[in-house]
């Protein structure tokens, strides 16, 4: 095993302490960057103690940290900007023994790029998410399928997460009309939402509006 499998495994095993997993996921069921007292609130803790689980999150390279005034205001008496958490862009993937499938699934989408083959794989990604169980709340559908949405208003959903987002950074025109052709079989019984390309730094390249 490789220093960065360990790193990995490292990161995954932070997880293991209940309050700590609970904390990660307050953080990435935000809609923003969020404070310790926010996830002291939800998890019904002391801040020293959600602060000591976020700083854990954060030195496992699961959590990043920002800083921003909470009030609004600046200049001076506005205070000291809030130490803010979010969860990191980097991946984190432990098999045992080690097992080589992103290797795979980066070479299969470069042939596939140097092949020209793109219409099959959206075929392909949009058959797969018809045949997805239906749910009818748009919402947790995505959520089951790794996205993360997110309300941007009452007509439009954000996605949060890629599930792809390493092949994305580097095939993205392949990986991002797969990702869009996925979500528009996925919701092909939705009736109102639509899904479109969208692409923002910090989301999916795919965001959902009403029809």
């Amino acid at each position: 095993m490789t220093t960065e499998d360990l790193h990995h495994l490292d990161a995954v095993a932070s997880l293991a302490d209940p309050v700590r997993r609970r904390a990660y996921q307050v953080v990435a069921d935000g809609a923003g960057p969020v404070g310790r007292d926010e996830v002291a609130d939800a998890l019904g803790v002391g801040r020293t103690l959600a602060a000591f689980h976020l700083d854990k999150l954060v030195a496992a390279g699961l959590l990043e940290v920002s800083y921003a005034r909470r009030s609004g205001k600046s200049g001076p008496g506005a205070g000291r900007p809030a130490k803010l958490y979010h969860v990191s862009a980097a991946e984190h993937a432990v098999s045992v023994p080690p097992r080589a499938y992103r290797a795979a699934a980066e070479l299969l989408a470069e042939a596939l790029e140097q092949a020209g083959a793109e219409d099959t794989l959206y075929r392909v990604a949009q058959r797969h998410g018809r045949q997805k169980p239906r749910n009818p709340d748009v919402e947790a559908l995505l959520a089951e399928h790794g996205y993360a949405p997110v309300a941007a208003g009452p007509d439009r959903i954000e996605l949060r997460n890629c599930p792809f987002h390493r092949l994305a950074e580097q095939f993205p025109p392949v990986i991002c009309g797969m990702n869009l052709a996925m979500i528009s079989g996925l919701l092909d019984d939705a009736g109102e939402w639509t899904a479109r390309m969208d692409p923002a730094p910090g989301r999916c390249c795919v965001t959902l509006s009403k029809k």
